[in-house]
């Protein structure tokens, strides 16, 4: 029996296939001309297509940053002055004697500034070596002008006598350049007559090893003052 009925089921469940693909393609056929399937492609293509154009939205940058606030400078306000205290003046009491007020001494007057102190003179220039001094005799050399002598008058009438010793000071020509008295004689008027002599005299040249022009040459020459001149 088994075999009887299996060529049957197997024959209809073909012919069910066979019948169903069949009746889709009569619906579609059916479908397409009544115009189902156009508008269900019209319908699923603008969606699919509107898929694809429409991009998911771009993430929003963020704006940029404010900028930083101007910098203020602040400036420091000098405190308010303090308040002084105003003495108010006392009225004298009514039986007060009442003076007047001298006035304020005037201003001492401002001495003008002093005047620039000059430049330093410039320094001098050094002295010359002093000279060199030799010390003669009388018999070094011989008087070529004799010392004028003159007893002061005063002198006789007062009987003044004595020897006055003058330092004579002669260059190497033999000329007399200073005379000082070395010994006084005790009186004044016989000392100068005596110096006033040495400087009238004159000697020779002198000659001395080692001497120069500049060199000096004294001479102690002696003077006597007596009554019998």
């Amino acid at each position: 029996m088994s075999d009887r009925f299996s060529a049957p089921t197997g024959l209809s469940r073909n012919t069910v296939i066979a019948g169903s693909v069949v009746l889709f393609h009569v619906a579609a056929l059916w479908a397409l001309q009544a115009g189902l399937i156009r508008k269900a492609a019209e319908v699923v293509i603008p969606v699919e297509i509107l898929s694809q154009l429409i991009e998911p939205p771009k993430p929003v940058e963020p704006p940029p940053p404010p900028p930083p606030p101007p910098r203020r400078e602040i400036t420091k306000t000098p405190p308010p002055p303090r308040p002084q205290a105003i003495r108010t003046p006392v009225p004298p009491p009514p039986n007060a004697p009442t003076g007047s007020v001298e006035p304020p001494p005037p201003p001492a007057p401002v001495a003008p500034p002093a005047p620039p102190e000059p430049p330093a003179p410039p320094p001098a220039p050094p002295a010359p070596p002093a000279p060199k001094l030799v010390e003669i005799s009388q018999g070094q050399t011989q008087y070529i002008r004799e010392p004028r002598v003159v007893y002061p008058a005063m002198s006789k009438r007062m009987g003044e006598t004595g020897t006055v010793i003058i330092a004579v000071y002669f260059n190497s020509s033999g000329i007399p350049k200073r005379a000082d008295i070395f010994k006084s004689s005790g009186y004044d008027r016989l000392d100068q007559a005596a110096r006033d002599a040495a400087l009238s005299s004159q000697v020779t040249p002198i000659r001395q090893p080692g001497a120069n022009e500049a060199t000096v040459y004294l001479l102690k020459a002696p003077f006597n003052f007596t009554l019998s001149q």
